[in-house]
């Protein structure tokens, strides 16, 4: 891909990406958050946190089914340190809003409310990969340990969508699309990778 193109698509990657952010913000300062404000932000933050995972975990599926989408790898990095902002903003949302910076009030909700287990666990998953997402920490770790660190993403992923169930009020079908699109995903990996290996194994055959 040419320079210009790849420079025009990440500029328009970083606009849609902080897109989320600054409605929240401009609806903060002119105070349209909606009735409680607090669940706005933090199901802002939420969901678009799971659904630039989902998005970064589509790339690899799509590069192995198409050479010319090699290109995407570029981007990977962005969108998933993009996730881990979100999430961020989101854990920020429950410490400062909802507990208070009561530590006393956090371990409570740890110990009593399952989906803010869950939701810590996702985080702490997430914490790593964005510590070693740079150029320096991939020589440091080395090409092989760094991919087995960062597939630590499919465990933030599944606590995610576990937290969004566990949270929402039974019937409420919102996390069902991102749901959906993460399985997908994941199971698409082990598919692809048989279809590799049985390629290979005919090519080696013939």
């Amino acid at each position: 891909m040419k320079k210009p193109v790849l420079i025009l698509l990440k500029t328009l990657t970083w606009m849609a990406c902080l897109w989320p952010f600054a409605v929240l913000a401009f609806e903060a300062v002119n105070n349209t958050l909606g009735a409680d404000p607090t669940a706005h932000i933090a199901l802002t933050t939420g969901y678009t946190t799971l659904m630039l995972l989902a998005i970064t975990l589509a790339i690899t599926p799509l590069r192995r089914l198409s050479p010319r989408l090699s290109w995407l790898i570029k981007f990977r990095r962005l969108l998933g340190l993009f996730a881990f902002f979100y999430a961020t903003v989101h854990m920020l949302a429950y410490v400062a809003l909802y507990a208070g910076f009561s530590v006393q009030a956090m371990i409570d909700d740890i110990a009593k409310r399952r989906f803010i287990t869950m939701g810590m666990a996702g985080y702490v998953l997430l914490i790593p990969l964005a510590l070693t997402s740079t150029n320096g920490a991939i020589r440091k770790l080395g090409g092989k340990r760094w991919n087995r660190l960062h597939k630590l993403i499919y465990g933030a992923a599944i606590c995610g969508v576990i937290h969004f169930w566990w949270q929402v009020k039974t019937g409420v079908l919102l996390p069902l699309p991102l749901t959906v699109a993460v399985a997908v995903l994941l199971l698409a990996r082990p598919v692809l990778t048989w279809r590799q290996r049985r390629k290979a194994r005919a090519a080696a055959a013939g």
